[in-house]
């Protein structure tokens, strides 16, 4: 089994304004630098093989946090970045049912196979993002590695863990730099542990919306 320590980035300018990233981008704010930094204090205390990550901003200034800690190199895939979410980014949840209605209802409704104008589906961005990560597990067999993500990819490596549906409750938030552990092997996802920030200060714990990944 490879052991991946999935992470998600720091708080950005946009999850504070409540706005739709998808694979459009926006700075780490001053906590969101800070929490990077507290992750990467606690990753150099923890032996891994790799550091990979989504080739989006965000993401890659978290895991340039964490390299600077432990001298990995960043490994960049683009299949590692958040769903892309088409007409919607950039958008926050109320601009978006005022201006594109009709396609903010099947959204809404966590229709798996529908993707907005410039998008993708729910259940393409699962097959692409998962599919990835397999790959990645393959080349590191009974190792332990770092993968920093989205907030969505988080949750739909979750799901294919514990076989779960797009329509469920998810029952956990999508933490800013928090430590989510998995393990995959023989074709099967385990979920170990998720929502782990015990590194992070109280107050530079992010609680916001999933909807602005």
């Amino acid at each position: 089994m490879t052991e991946i320590l999935l992470i998600r980035h720091g708080e950005t300018l946009w999850n504070q304004q409540g706005r739709m990233q998808g694979q459009h981008d926006s700075p780490l704010t001053p906590v969101g630098l800070q929490q990077a930094r507290q992750l990467a204090r606690r990753l150099s205390k923890v032996p891994f093989a790799a550091l990979y990550s989504s080739d989006l901003g965000r993401a890659h200034q978290t895991a340039r946090c964490i390299a600077d800690e432990t001298s990995h190199d960043i490994i960049a895939e683009r299949d590692l970045r958040e769903r892309g979410f088409g007409i919607f980014e950039g958008l926050t949840n109320t601009e978006i049912k005022t201006r594109y209605p009709e396609e903010y209802e099947p959204f809404a409704k966590r229709d798996p196979n529908y993707a907005m104008t410039g998008g993708e589906s729910a259940a393409t961005f699962r097959t692409r993002c998962v599919n990835c990560l397999e790959t990645i597990a393959l080349r590191h067999e009974g190792e332990t590695i770092v993968v920093v993500s989205h907030g969505l990819v988080l949750d739909a490596v979750y799901r294919t863990a514990c076989s779960m549906s797009f329509d469920v409750a998810r029952g956990f938030p999508l933490l800013n730099c928090s430590i989510n552990t998995f393990s995959y092997g023989a074709k099967k996802w385990v979920a170990l542990s998720v929502c782990d920030v015990a590194h992070l200060a109280d107050e530079d714990v992010t609680r916001l919306s999933d909807a602005n990944v």
